[in-house]
């Protein structure tokens, strides 16, 4: 059996929100948004966000999510300061241009862009003579985890929460895996954190054991009004909301979405011990769910029979960084199989 370890969305869904779907499938309720799974699942989202009195609201995808909340920040002169590894900038086909904003990529070595960073980006950008003539940078996206796996701790997002108040500038988190980050080793960054320091943030759901869908988390009271005009206009809502509801309920009501986490992170940590204790290096020292080994591309090539992996980028002459990432569903034995397939370096 060929396993996939190419993404984290490879499987449906977890089996308790089919189940909890099929378990309501015949009964009404109301429409996009506004029935009694959603009215629920927002509940205890709310519930664990430390007291604070965000809005909750639930979109089709990541994609949907990102686009609408940057569009709905900026002013039409306006651009999303982010890493230049970050998703919006390479992996979502220039939908954010597509609303008539442009992103202002930051170099990174690690997937993180740091307080500083923003801070000199944004006061050199005032500094200039003709900065009206220029993108004005309007707000910061970040990810947690980011791109290569790396999670933000509580201080740099503390640091750069400052910045962006300092310049007026909401503080938006894609939250596409954010339960990985959760169940990082020495995590300080969870729910209440990121209600305390950001303007917005998003709940993954999709890469986190639901069939599909985001829950959007509105903490800034000048971006609540009228949100979900937004959220029609850009095309992420559902009609049959109920679907989204149902399944964060499931994420949320006995822990499910942060067992996802710890199981996915486990896993892959695993991955990440066993190809250092054969002898080979990691691209990126990634604490969640996303190991980057750096390994031969002959070995890949023999790999590749059995197992499903991501290409990331050429190393060198003989060695390619690759992706193995891991689920809610990755099977121990799977990754035991993996790690038996990868010989020792010599």
């Amino acid at each position: 059996m060929r396993y996939n370890f190419m993404n984290d969305y490879n499987e449906c869904a977890h089996e308790r929100i089919l189940e909890a779907i099929a378990r309501v499938n015949r009964t009404q309720d109301d429409s996009y948004g506004l029935d009694s799974h959603c009215s629920h699942a927002r509940s205890l989202i709310q519930a664990r966000l430390g007291g604070a009195g965000s809005d909750v609201h639930f979109l089709v995808g990541g994609t949907q999510a990102n686009l609408t909340i940057i569009a709905a920040s900026l002013k039409s002169y306006q651009g999303v300061v982010c890493a230049e590894s970050g998703h919006i900038n390479v992996h979502e086909s220039g939908a954010i241009e597509a609303t008539g904003h442009k992103v202002l990529a930051l170099p990174t070595t690690n997937g993180k862009i740091t307080a500083e960073q923003i801070a000199n980006h944004v006061a050199a950008h005032y500094a200039d003579a003709t900065a009206e003539h220029m993108v004005q940078p309007g707000m910061v996206y970040l990810s947690q985890p980011t791109e290569v796996g790396t999670v933000y701790a509580k201080d740099e997002l503390r640091a750069i929460s400052r910045v962006c108040l300092l310049y007026g500038m909401p503080l938006y988190v894609d939250g596409a895996r954010l339960g990985n980050s959760f169940a990082v080793e020495g995590a300080d960054v969870f729910l209440p954190e990121l209600a305390k320091y950001t303007s917005a943030f998003s709940i993954g759901g999709t890469k986190m054991g639901a069939l599909f869908g985001e829950a959007l988390v509105i903490n800034d009271p000048l971006l609540k009004k009228d949100f979900r005009y937004h959220i029609k206009q850009r095309g992420g809502m559902l009609a049959k909301g109920r679907l989204l509801g149902i399944q964060f309920e499931t994420l949320f009501e006995d822990g499910l979405y942060d067992e996802i986490g710890r199981h996915a992170v486990s896993q892959a940590q695993r991955i990440a011990q066993g190809v250092l204790a054969k002898g080979y290096s990691l691209f990126v020292d990634s604490p969640s769910n996303q190991v980057f080994p750096i390994l031969p591309r002959e070995l890949l090539k023999t790999l590749a029979d059995d197992f499903g992996y991501a290409f990331w980028q050429m190393f060198d002459e003989e060695n390619d960084v690759v992706r193995f990432c891991t689920s809610w569903a990755t099977p121990p034995e799977m990754v035991d199989a993996l790690l038996e397939s990868i010989p020792k370096k010599s």
